[in-house]
């Protein structure tokens, strides 16, 4: 049965379903968290593992088994160093109970942004601690009870952190052992026509290969950021070179923003310990190496896969971060990378793959001689026009994507 459904009434269909399903990933997210981020290392993993099963002559289970292990000796190096570098932080800082250290504290830092900052900084931090209403704020909430209590929720936190790891791992390997199967049985789901398997094979495909083209780039491309900001830092003489190195590689995963939050502390680390001028020349430093990296490599090693626009990425940080907290922002990118393939192999939704693209919008094309052009909206929605403007039942988008 067909519909006569305005242009009114697809748009709020639309938003309801998106947010049913905004609500389902939010209810879920104790699910879906792990598995789709199984589903992403099992992405970037299987290559691997069939490497090893043809040229080493492993057995699948081996293979696997091998990869995992892999993975975990990484995983395990990258935390013995934050956990290496983390108690060397806060030596630095003033104890809880040292109300001298921490006015000492105070003090340097307030005369550094005095000498950095061409404004007068004297209202808003005062010389005199004790008129800081900052310091006093700061003095109350960082206690010695605050900071047990915090520290307790950390080792909650890691624990738990622990327990998740592990089961994505179990999730990835099972993935990797049952994937072709796995991946058969998705096929069979829409259907066993010729035309309807090719396309979802090509949808399969294109969805993990974006997906791995965006982890493995990003990983080497934050690497090498890691190493070249680290030897930079140890060069200004940060105290902390290593530790804002390695947050450098596990915030870059989030666009823009984590990019953002990684710079900032290697600059107050440069204007505590080391001087107002080389905390200048380490901002100056990063946002030039930052923007190469943004502007120059990652579309070069990336290419077509990742080809979103800035607004698209910005609306995925938002809404993952909504549903799925701080994990959503690490896993925004590769699921748009994966949405937007998959839209580009599903006709009727290649204007949306098209929306979320950052290439230049193409010309509308009238669906008939005589019609009126197609807005974007309604090439977007797949709405068509019968004979008067009224909406034609059941009509294909000739949109021309």
């Amino acid at each position: 049965m067909n519909l006569n459904l305005t242009t009114a009434t697809r748009i709020g269909l639309n938003l309801l379903a998106l947010l049913g399903i905004a609500v389902a990933f939010w209810l879920g997210r104790s699910v879906f968290v792990p598995l789709t981020l199984a589903v992403l290392l099992a992405s970037i993993l299987y290559p691997a593992a069939r490497w090893l099963n043809a040229h080493f002559l492993m057995p699948w289970f081996v293979a696997c088994l091998s990869i995992i292990i892999m993975l975990v000796v990484s995983g395990g190096i990258v935390f013995a160093s934050f956990a290496a570098a983390v108690p060397r932080l806060l030596e630095d800082l003033p104890k809880p109970n040292d109300i001298t250290g921490q006015k000492e504290f105070y003090k340097r830092f307030a005369g550094q942004i005095s000498k950095a900052s061409p404004f007068d900084t004297s209202e808003i931090l005062p010389d005199n601690p004790e008129q800081s209403g900052l310091f006093l704020y700061v003095q109350k909430v960082f206690n010695g009870e605050s900071i047990t209590n915090a520290l307790i929720g950390m080792a909650g936190g890691g624990f738990e952190l622990i327990a998740q790891g592990v089961l994505v791992l179990f999730i990835v390997l099972f993935l990797l052992l049952e994937g072709d199967m796995l991946a058969n049985k998705v096929r069979a789901i829409f259907g066993m026509e010729g035309d309807t398997q090719t396309r979802v094979t090509g949808a399969l495909r294109e969805m993990a290969e974006a997906i791995r083209t965006y982890l493995v780039w990003r990983t080497i491309v934050n690497v090498g950021l890691a190493l070249a900001l680290g030897t930079f830092y140890h060069s200004i003489g940060l105290r902390q070179a290593t530790l804002w190195a390695l947050l450098t590689a596990l915030f870059s995963y989030v666009p823009y923003l984590g990019t953002i939050a990684a710079g900032v502390p290697p600059v107050l680390d440069a204007l505590l310990y080391v001087g107002a001028g080389p905390a200048l020349l380490i901002l100056v430093a990063y946002i030039g190496v930052v923007t190469f990296e943004g502007y120059i490599i990652v579309p070069w090693v990336m290419g077509r896969s990742m080809d979103l626009n800035a607004t698209t990425v910005m609306l995925a940080c938002l809404f993952w971060y909504l549903v799925w907290g701080t994990a959503g922002l690490f896993v925004a990118m590769p699921l748009m990378a994966a949405i937007k393939a998959v839209c580009m192999h599903v006709e009727g939704w290649n204007a949306w793959g098209h929306l979320m693209s950052s290439e230049p919008a193409k010309s509308m094309v009238a669906a008939h001689p005589g019609d009126p052009p197609h807005s974007p909206l309604e090439n977007i929605l797949g709405t068509g026009h019968a004979e008067g403007g009224v909406p034609a039942a059941g009509k294909k988008s000739d949109a021309p994507y």
